[in-house]
């Protein structure tokens, strides 16, 4: 067996696990209309062996920022904290790593959103009697 054929054995058998399968190959072949194996060759032809290795990881991790900017973007906090400046940065970060872990524990995204929604109403209250 020459090298590259071990290779491709070597990032096979990563890609191929129950993990990568269920996280991330699965979904994002059914969200890019493709095959799995067209998917699992891109990946082959994108990322090197220690990043193939690395890669669900980094997944696990990425979900987490994503949620965290859905969360900033859906409770329009942009707007309140670098342009209006009526809520600070902190209790905004605040707000949305409550969230992230209360989503993280099984919580809806909506049910979520919808508390993050009046919990920053109470925060405009408060911010208001100042």
């Amino acid at each position: 067996m020459d090298n590259d054929t071990k290779l491709r054995v070597m990032q096979k058998r990563i890609i191929k696990s129950y993990a990568w399968q269920r996280d991330i190959i699965v979904p994002l072949s059914k969200d890019f209309d493709c095959t799995v194996d067209e998917l699992e060759d891109l990946f082959f032809s994108l990322f090197d062996l220690g990043t193939l290795e690395a890669l669900h990881g980094t997944h696990d991790s990425a979900q987490d920022i994503c949620l965290y900017q859905k969360l900033n973007s859906d409770l329009r906090l942009c707007w309140f904290i670098d342009t209006l400046e009526v809520i600070s940065r902190e209790d905004g970060r605040n707000l949305k790593m409550k969230l992230v872990k209360e989503i993280k524990n099984g919580k809806s995204y909506e049910e979520a959103l919808k508390e993050g929604q009046l919990e920053l109403f109470e925060l405009l209250k408060k911010e208001a009697e100042y």
